[in-house]
């Protein structure tokens, strides 16, 4: 019998790799987007050139026009579909945009969240739910471990901190945004719905989610933005920290394996640090030298003395939770890869943007 997969967010980076794989898989998969990305960032953040992307290349893709903050339509969607897995991706991302549109951050995702989830457990409490969550649900906490400059990068300092922020580090008592704040009351909600409902639930904490189909703007999507910058010849700006804040970036495909494999075997309630780890880190600075290796053309940037409200400034993944559950999943594209791939997808499009 076909499975079936509900996709959030997926006409986004993570939604549209997710509906992709499983699609090759031969999965009937089911997207809910109603192209929120440019209402909150203009032009450049519109996703839908990736949906009609989707609805070509797919074989087996069904677009619904749904906003997750509609609590009667996500209720009938889900109680048509009954699908076997659901991936919330949908998601207000940005830690600037929040504080401006604070109801609007907090309704798409926390609200949006509950609303799944509650639909689920009514109309199909075994399916499987992988949500998005964010490494900002531990606020600038992570900020407080030792660190030493270097010459181009931020790093820990102590050996025990070497492989990474793990999931014991705290939630709370640190400077979020509002728009960690609301993902922490998703992040917490998807666990309880695990925890107290038995459902089969984990939040995945991504760290620089990545890869070719991200429509980076500068609020969000800090490696696809940074080189279509320089493929554009743009301006690009550091906020901080000398431009040597540190992030570990995963590719979208290593996102939707271990989806996979979450649905093979699932957990309940779970929670996982999910990045590239220390491979795939990069600071401003080093990924400055790496794309203008790729592109011939040297960066353009201005520096801003003043680091975003609750920013990090160094974030690498531990992965070795995941790994320990699953150790069939690992990290396959490297970040040279990652780069190649990235510079090669905003070159194409470089006409249209």
């Amino acid at each position: 019998m076909t499975k079936t997969l509900l996709v959030t967010g997926s006409s986004g980076l993570i939604g549209s790799e997710v509906v992709a794989y499983f699609d090759r898989q031969g999965w009937q998969v089911y997207g809910i987007d109603n192209n929120m990305r440019a209402d909150f960032f203009g032009a450049n953040g519109d996703t839908r050139w990736n949906q009609r992307r989707l609805e070509s290349a797919c074989r087996h893709f069904t677009h619904y026009e749904i906003d997750v903050r509609d609590r009667a339509a996500v209720r009938s969607c889900l109680d048509s579909l009954r699908p076997d897995l659901i991936v919330h991706t949908a998601a207000q991302p940005s830690h600037d945009l929040a504080a401006s549109r604070p109801y609007d951050d907090f309704d798409v995702n926390a609200v949006g969240t509950l609303n799944l989830l509650e639909a689920a457990r009514q109309f199909t409490p075994e399916s499987v739910f992988v949500h998005m969550s964010t490494n900002k649900v531990y606020g600038d906490a992570p900020n407080e471990l030792p660190l030493v400059e270097q010459e181009t990068r931020w790093d820990y300092s102590r050996p025990e901190d070497f492989g990474g922020i793990r999931e014991d580090m705290r939630i709370d008592r640190s400077k979020h945004s509002l728009f960690g704040a609301s993902k922490v009351a998703a992040d917490v909600m998807v666990q309880e719905y695990g925890r107290y409902f038995g459902m089969k639930t984990c939040a995945l904490r991504g760290g620089c989610l990545t890869g070719p189909n991200h429509s980076g703007v500068e609020l969000h999507g800090f490696l696809s933005y940074l080189v279509k910058v320089n493929v554009t010849s743009g301006l690009y700006r550091i906020f901080g920290y000398k431009g040597k804040q540190v992030r570990d970036n995963i590719h979208a495909h290593d996102v939707a394996r271990f989806i996979e494999r979450f649905y093979e075997q699932p957990r309940s309630g779970e929670v996982y640090n999910l990045g590239g780890g220390r491979e795939n880190s990069v600071s401003i600075l080093e990924a400055f030298d790496r794309i203008a290796h790729l592109s011939g053309k040297a960066m353009r940037y201005e520096y801003v003395d003043k680091n975003r409200e609750g920013d990090h400034i160094c974030y690498i993944s531990d992965l070795s939770k995941m790994q320990a559950h699953y150790p069939g999943w690992g990290i396959t594209r490297s970040l040279d890869a990652i780069f190649e791939e990235i510079h090669a997808a905003w070159r194409d499009r470089a006409g249209t943007v």
